[in-house]
């Protein structure tokens, strides 16, 4: 993955960096809504930093690069987790890496019973990777949905890369029922922490701290 950057100079030249430019790119998806919310933020919009301000270590944050479409590297495949945003910030006194997911009714991807190949000496290699970035119990619940483990990864790796104290997962979901929000319920119980919406939940790490947000996007956007 080149480390040379072109700017985002409107939501369109999002789209070509999508897995799926035709299919993911339309209206009421969240690839488009994402990328419009962000886009006319120019960085982290105004209603992800009001939710992240109720957590006193993210208050302030000022984005310094915000990267659409951010792969992130891991062993045990091919593939990287490719992150719908990915944004190194600062607060007065730190840096902080968030991991964005952008949802509306979209699932967060088969649940690791239905991707783990129990004959794949790759997918193992991986889940074990993903379970000690996040310091989380091997082998972890078969119910648990597999992109929010290699999504919240993203955040603690490219913290440890950046040095930053903080890793977040945040969530930015523009359904307005908050769709597979149960999943995400679940998936913070493993780290013996609950979830609300528009909420931020935290945990420390051995090397940082870890925060998960669920933030509730504009309806509006759906219609970009």
């Amino acid at each position: 993955m080149s480390r040379i950057l072109i700017p985002a100079n409107e939501p369109e030249d999002w789209r070509h960096l999508l897995a799926d430019p035709q299919k993911h790119w339309r209206r009421g998806y969240s690839a488009r809504a994402l990328a419009h919310c962000w886009q006319e933020a120019d960085g982290i919009p105004a209603g992800c930093l009001a939710v992240l301000a109720r957590c006193v270590a993210l208050q302030d944050l000022e984005t310094l690069i915000a990267i659409p479409e951010h792969r992130v590297p891991l062993p045990g495949g091919k593939r990287p987790s490719q992150n719908d945003v990915w944004v190194l910030a600062r607060t007065p006194t730190e840096l902080v890496s968030i991991a964005v997911e952008g949802k509306v009714s979209e699932p967060f991807g088969p649940t690791l019973d239905e991707w783990f190949e129990p004959n794949s000496l790759g997918q193992e290699v991986r889940l074990r990777y993903l379970c000690r970035k996040l310091e989380l119990t091997y082998p972890p619940p078969a119910d648990a949905r597999y992109q929010l483990f290699h999504r919240a990864a993203s955040a603690v790796i490219e913290a440890e890369w950046y040095h930053a104290s903080h890793a977040v997962l945040l969530i930015h979901s523009f359904s307005p029922t908050n769709s597979w929000f149960d999943d995400y319920v679940r998936f913070l119980e493993l780290f013996g922490v609950s979830a609300t919406v528009n909420a931020v939940a935290s945990r420390s790490l051995r090397s940082l701290r870890m925060h998960f947000a669920w933030v509730q996007g504009e309806a509006a956007y759906l219609e970009a």
